[in-house]
């Protein structure tokens, strides 16, 4: 159930208004935006409502503003203190102070609710991150996957899907068996085999695990996977990202027929898998990829795709109507293959998803740091969290939309000023949170207890400023959940506390008079901070009550 919406209430009574002008016959072809003017003088928020609705109406899109005007003027009484016809054809709306002041008693009652729900068609929703292969410590890349997936759940989760977030572990297949041979070579002092894993946690793997020299590769292999995937949840776990459930595809290669296998004969079965040169094809052709793809080698060994089919059909077996799935940006064509893999099963390949996450640089001065876990190059998650934080770490991952690449700058992250954006909203939460303390709690709670008590005086233009960034954060939640995109709400946030921050510099709050002017801002100061709350909550970010 969504929290009530003072923006998303205004929005509605502008359709309703639209509507009546059409006499819900000749609706818009799509709904009529409602957005803030990017200049001063025009109004609270403007619509094109007019202009919709003019070619079906035939009369001019100036006249019809002005209908639709009339019309929102019945709808809202005393909330709208006047429109204006501007341009070709757009509204602006004028709201009153007393809109101001109701939405802000909206938003206080809503109290860490605010922004909740809102979903229009609630889904069970599966979302399956980092998923990193256990031959190695996460690498500080990870953590862009990791953050990244995480915030994307919580943010599904709070727009009101019901969400599960899962890690896919893979502890089989050829990979495993390098790692064994690797570490192996390592104990005996021994050549790597060729590709193997270099890297100094390789022979500290050795000399972790007792008689490994004397161990075969098979068992090698089982031994550190264990050791490195203990340190892979404890990384991610200290990263604040905790999953719940760890899948082990280990699982869908046991028993018989084994998962793989059954998966693999209903694509035979449908027609959709065929044998060719002693191996299994997909015809991924068929669902528009450009060739072919093996599902089984003519070892008989399955590959990566047949246990991911397998896997397709867990997911939808477990009753999730959408798997969300963020890949790294070299598996553009995996995702391909993927969808053509559960439209052959039979599924809508529309409910699968694979957001592609651009490569992350770590800045340090003009060098960048190497990736290559292959190579032993590479800095690792716990070495940038040691560096940065975890907070710095988590927003500065996300402050870029996932599909451009991301350069970290550590020097901004570990700087404690204006200039680091995460210190920036956090300082603005443990502000507030200062201020309030000053006021008194019997004060703050006396402020938001007397809402019909703040119709004083006309509002200073930063409170208004304030009122309508605040009752934006529901669109703001909105869109990152249909868009996929966490990095909105990171721009939402360090937008909300420069607004208040401009408001503090301008209006006081505590010993403001007269009396109901402090009320009515102290209690605008208790929704901010609830809402910068909830914004970095969704991010996994902390809230400092001081700093």
């Amino acid at each position: 159930m969504s929290a009530p919406d003072p923006l998303g209430e205004l929005r509605d009574a502008v359709l309703d208004a639209a509507g009546a002008v059409s006499g819900g016959e000749h609706g818009p072809p799509v709904p009529p935006t409602l957005e803030q003017p990017k200049r001063a003088g025009l109004g609270d928020y403007s619509t094109n409502a007019g202009m919709l609705l003019a070619p079906a109406l035939g009369a001019p899109p100036r006249e019809i503003a002005e209908r639709v005007g009339h019309e929102l003027a019945t709808r809202l009484g005393p909330a709208l203190d006047r429109t204006e016809v501007a341009g070709p054809g757009f509204l602006n709306l004028f709201l009153s102070d007393r809109w101001h002041r109701r939405a802000v008693a909206t938003m206080l009652a809503a109290s860490d609710r605010f922004g909740a729900g809102g979903a229009e068609s609630p889904e069970r929703i599966l979302v399956e991150f980092v998923s990193a292969n256990p031959t190695g410590p996460l690498v500080a890349a990870s953590g862009r996957h990791a953050a990244y997936g995480d915030a994307l759940a919580r943010i599904l989760a709070f727009h009101g899907h019901a969400v599960m977030s899962e890690y896919y572990f893979n502890d089989a297949g050829s990979q495993i068996r390098l790692l064994g041979e690797s570490v192996h070579a390592r104990a005996l002092g021994a050549q790597l085999p060729q590709g193997g894993y270099e890297g100094g946690y390789i022979t500290e793997l050795a000399g972790e695990i007792p008689d490994a020299a004397d161990a075969d590769a098979a068992d090698l292999a089982a031994r550190a996977v264990d050791l490195l995937f203990a340190s892979i949840k404890a990384t991610l776990d200290r990263y604040g990202v905790r999953f719940e459930r760890f899948f082990s595809e280990r699982v869908l290669h046991e028993g018989s027929p084994s998962a793989v296998e059954r998966a693999l004969a209903q694509l035979i079965e449908g027609g959709h898998a065929y044998r060719s040169e002693g191996a299994l094809w997909l015809r991924t052709t068929t669902f528009g990829d450009d060739k072919d793809r093996v599902l089984e080698r003519s070892n008989g060994e399955p590959t990566y795709l047949a246990a991911d089919v397998a896997y397709l059909l867990n997911k939808r077996d477990r009753g999730f109507e959408r798997q969300i799935n963020p890949v790294g940006a070299d598996h553009h064509g995996y995702a391909v293959r993927l969808k053509a893999a559960f439209s052959a099963l039979g599924g809508d390949p529309e409910t699968i998803e694979l957001p592609l996450l651009q490569f992350v640089h770590l800045i340090e001065g003009t060098q960048k740091a190497a990736m290559s876990k292959r190579r032993g190059e590479f800095v690792t998650l716990d070495e940038l969290l040691d560096e940065i934080g975890v907070d710095a770490t988590r927003f500065f991952m996300l402050q870029r939309s996932h599909d451009r690449t991301l350069d970290l700058d550590l020097e901004l992250a570990r700087r404690e000023s204006a200039e680091n954006p995460v210190y920036y909203v956090q300082y603005a939460h443990a502000r507030i949170a200062s201020m309030l303390d000053r006021a008194g709690a019997d004060r703050v709670a006396a402020a938001q207890a007397g809402v019909d008590d703040w119709g004083v005086g006309e509002l200073h233009v930063a409170e208004r400023a304030l009122v309508k960034t605040l009752a934006a954060f529901p669109e703001e939640v909105a869109e990152a959940a249909e868009r996929r995109a966490p990095h909105r709400i990171t721009t939402y946030a360090l937008e909300l506390a420069q607004v208040f921050t401009a408001f503090y510099r301008d209006c006081r709050v505590v010993g403001a008079t007269p009396v109901a002017v402090e009320s009515f801002r102290i209690a605008l100061s208790v929704t901010t901070k609830h809402t910068i709350a909830s914004a970095l909550s969704l991010l996994g970010v902390s809230a400092p009550e001081m700093m």
